[in-house]
Order: C-alpha cells, then sequence, then structure tokens
C-alpha cells in the first residue's frame, strides 16, 4: 500500500496560526534582577488581560522559517521584469537605500527642532531645485505623499488661484485616456468633469477642445505622454487654448519617465503638474507605497503653494509660516522624508546627462517590445510609442481568449503581468512599460513569452484560458472572491 505523503510545507506554507502550539515562545529572557511587579496593580485590572486570544504561539525558527517561504513566493523586481504599463517599475540601485539609511537621515526625528535639521532641510531644498530644473517650472513642494495626492493639492492650487481673481470656475477637462484618479480628484476638489475625446491617433482631439473650453473651465488635467504612452503633439496649442480662456493646464506627471532630461513641461505651456519620485525618481514600491508627489508650478501659482515653505536666513533654514494665500498644509510634517533623499540620491547619481540616458533608453526598451509582438498583437494606435506600449486583445479574442487570460498564463513563464484592461478607451487593453533598467536578453525573454502565448491562443485557447497551472493556487474565481471575501481567520478546532 503506497502511503499518501503531506508535501513539505515550503510547498503549501500553512497559516501561523496552524503552526502555533501553547506554550511556544521565540525568545527566553535572564530572571528578574529587580522586584517583580503585578501588572494589573501598576496598569489596573481592566488594562490588563492574561493572554491574547488566538494569538500564534511558534518558535524562533519557526517564525524565521514561516516567512522567509513566504518571501520565495513572492515576485520582485531583484527577480525579474515587472511590465505594468503607466506604473515604471523599474530596478531601484542600492546606493538609494545606502543613503535613506544612513543613521542621521533614517533617525531624525520630525519633530526635531531647525537648528537641528539643517542637513535634512538643505535636502529638501536641494531635491526642489533639483525638480524645478528638470521640469522647467518655478518652484516645487514635496510635501504631497504620493501622486494622487500631488494631483489633489494641484488642483486645490489652480482653485486657490481662481478664486483670488474673483471666480473659481465650474469645470475641468480630462481626456478620456487620463488615469483613473484624476476625475476623481476634480470631484473632490469641487469641480465638475467634463470629458474631453481623443481622436483617431490617441491624442486630445483638439477642434473639440475648442468647443469645450469657455469662461467655467478652470483648467485641463492631462497626462503626457498620455496613458497610451503617446506623446500628445499638439501641447502648445492645448495650452494656448486654455489660456485663451483664462483656464490653466495641468499635468499628471506619472509619466515623466519619457521626458526626464529630454523634454521640459514648463516650456510647452504646463502651468502646474505632480511627478512620481517613486516612478521616474526610483523608490521601491507597489502595494500601497511607500511613495512622494511634489507638485512643480509656475511663479504666479508660488503664493499659494502648502505651507510651510522652506525659507534661507542668516541662521540657516527655516519654515516659513507667514503665507496668506497658501492652501494650507496636505500632510502631517514635510513629504515622506526617505523618498525624498532616494530621489536626490538618484538625480544626483546620474547627472543631467545620465538622465537623459535613462530616458532613451526606456523610450527605446519600449518600441523594442513594440516591435517584436506587433506581428503577434494588435497595437492600440499606430501613434509612435513612447516609454510604453498598448496592445489590444483583438486576434486573440477571436479565439476565446482575452487580455486577463493572457496575463495570468504569462505567471506560467515566470513573468509578473502587465497592466491588463486600461486604458479603458482600449478594447482588452494590454498595457507594457518595460522602463531603462531591462536588458535586451530579459527584454527577449518576456516577447518570447508572449509570442508563445500568442501561438497558444490559437493552436490550444483552453490552455491559456485555464492559465496559471505552475503556481500554489490555481486560477480562482475573482468574481466570486470579490462578493464573498475571507477577511479574518478564525479557529475552527
Amino acid at each position: 500500500m503506497i502511503q499518501k505523503v503531506r508535501p513539505h510545507p515550503s510547498q503549501n506554507e500553512p497559516l501561523l496560526f496552524e503552526l502555533s502550539s501553547p506554550g511556544k515562545r521565540g525568545y527566553q529572557l535572564p530572571e528578574l534582577d529587580v522586584p517583580a511587579a503585578d501588572p494589573a496593580v501598576e496598569l489596573g485590572g481592566e488594562n490588563v488581560r492574561s493572554e491574547i486570544e488566538d494569538f500564534p504561539e511558534v518558535s524562533e525558527v519557526e517564525a524565521i522559517r514561516h516567512f522567509t517561504r513566504l518571501s520565495s513566493w513572492n515576485y520582485g523586481i531583484d527577480l525579474g521584469l515587472y511590465p505594468l504599463g503607466s506604473c515604471t517599475m523599474k530596478y531601484n540601485p542600492r546606493v538609494n537605500e545606502a543613503v535613506a539609511r544612513l543613521d542621521g537621515l533614517s533617525w531624525i526625528h520630525p519633530y526635531q527642532s531647525e537648528d537641528l535639521s539643517q542637513g535634512a532641510m538643505e535636502i529638501v531644498a536641494a531635491l526642489e531645485r533639483a525638480l524645478a530644473e528638470i521640469t522647467g517650472m518655478d518652484a516645487v513642494t514635496v510635501q504631497p505623499a504620493a501622486g494622487a495626492h500631488g494631483e489633489l493639492a494641484g488642483i486645490f492650487l489652480v482653485r486657490a488661484f481662481l478664486e483670488s481673481r474673483g471666480n473659481a470656475r465650474k469645470r475641468v477637462l480630462v481626456p478620456d485616456s487620463a488615469h483613473g484618479t484624476n476625475p476623481a480628484t476634480v470631484r473632490m476638489a469641487g469641480y465638475e468633469v467634463a470629458n474631453a475625446a481623443s481622436n483617431e491617433r490617441g491624442m486630445v482631439d483638439i477642434e473639440a477642445l475648442k468647443q469645450m473650453v469657455d469662461e467655467d473651465v478652470a483648467a485641463m488635467m492631462i497626462t503626457n505622454p498620455n496613458t497610451l504612452g503617446v506623446f500628445e503633439e499638439e501641447i502648445l496649442e492645448i495650452g494656448r487654448i486654455l489660456h485663451a480662456k483664462g483656464a490653466l493646464l495641468y499635468m499628471d506627471g506619472a509619466n515623466m519617465n519619457a521626458l526626464a532630461g529630454i523634454a521640459r513641461p514648463g516650456d510647452f505651456g504646463v502651468d502646474a503638474m505632480h511627478l512620481n519620485l517613486h516612478k521616474t525618481f526610483s523608490t521601491p514600491h507597489g502595494g500601497g507605497g511607500p511613495g512622494a508627489g511634489p507638485v512643480a508650478v509656475k511663479r504666479f501659482l508660488e503664493p499659494f503653494l502648502p505651507l510651510p515653505r522652506l525659507k534661507r536666513s542668516d541662521a540657516g533654514w527655516r519654515w516659513d509660516y507667514e503665507r496668506p494665500q497658501s492652501i494650507g498644509r496636505v500632510r502631517a510634517f514635510y513629504g515622506n522624508f526617505g523618498v525624498l533623499v532616494r530621489a536626490l540620491a538618484y538625480i544626483m547619481a546620474h547627472g543631467g546627462d545620465g538622465l537623459k540616458r535613462a530616458t532613451l533608453d526606456a523610450l527605446l526598451n519600449a518600441n523594442y517590445i513594440r516591435k517584436r509582438l506587433e506581428p503577434h498583437y494588435e497595437i492600440a494606435y499606430p501613434t509612435p510609442t513612447m516609454h510604453e506600449c498598448v496592445f489590444s486583445d483583438r486576434r486573440q479574442a477571436a479565439h476565446g481568449v482575452g487580455t486577463g487570460a493572457i496575463a495570468k498564463r504569462l505567471i506560467d513563464y515566470g513573468f509578473h503581468p502587465y497592466t491588463v484592461s486600461f486604458p479603458l478607451i482600449v478594447r482588452g487593453a494590454l498595457m507594457i512599460e518595460p522602463t531603462e533598467t531591462e536588458s535586451k536578453r530579459e527584454l527577449d525573454l518576456f516577447a518570447d513569452a508572449m509570442i508563445a502565448i500568442a501561438q497558444e491562443a490559437e493552436e490550444n485557447p483552453e490552455l491559456v484560458r485555464t492559465a496559471p497551472h505552475s503556481t500554489r493556487t490555481a486560477k480562482v474565481d475573482e468574481a466570486g472572491a470579490a462578493r464573498r471575501p475571507v477577511l479574518k481567520w478564525r479557529r475552527t478546532t
């Protein structure tokens, strides 16, 4: 009789609660060398409990192995390519981490006095100067904590400026190729959203825009390059149309990785914009953080920037709170400081020539992927690609295979999926952004996998539809999981 053997936990790791055994400890402490105290007496009986219900009790080695095994299941940028479009998931140089973890920076306290924070304040000032130069703008605040937060701060700035002129106006124009956070930002800032349509080349329709812009329009939020990876060639004309009616041009800078060192938004008519430091300027991100969303503005918007602002005096750097037109503070303290340090380290390590080279490499890599995949997947728009390319699943859908199935099959080939079904104006979108940090070998491995999946979709579509096949968890019922999520572990015995 063949005995059924359970697989090793590394193949099917149980929950920490399931590993638990009463009385196990991950530590040992020496005997007290002071009189013992009764917690109930010292803290009050109502503040003390004899045990934490269902708290897992494991040994040190069990805890270490549990989390190490789980980490081996993860996919990370140190393992391979992240082709997520519009995310700029580039490799993060270790020098960034080394600098950010210097004791004097990683342990600085946010309530530390100005006199003892001069080094940190100089870092913030240097980063603001660098970002102003890179964007072609006049002033920068690094206070916002993420891209969407920067958007909100930026539209608040637009509103404050227009209110100072006597009319905040009613609407903000948002292209149909915009990031999903843009219309949400507009509504949170108290404006109506007006959709600006794209033309057959994936750019803002100029003639339609002319009809939309009137004295009720406060601004337009445009992503350039947009989420199709297409540069808005008429950006100067867009700015002129808006400015002629007293409206402002706001740029979502999430795709600045296609422009840094080559083109400056301030030079083509942008009045305000945010940057995603964690994307373009390299901080590990995803899964909720960390991030930073600095806002850069032209000089006429500077008085409205969040307070406090850095101000140089004979005694050194000081925080300036005397700003009557400011929109106020948008975050506690002054931004995600560790992300700011990493961004400045990245910028200084590259220099101007290095940033330009990185951008050119990002454009080259995206176009290489496009050329390799175009015979097998339908490109969404024929317009030249910048830092990312967007395909449609139209050819594969003819065989019953959609973009979601292709993405899950890609997992079987050892790659993280691309961005699925976005932007929404592309049917069954496959959005791919390789970034500048990938080698030709890695790009070829990815392209070969995508080409193999395209062939499978024609010859054996069921194989793709039922993917992934090599993961510890088989294909899940996503609709069912969304309707009936399991949010809390509960002991059953």
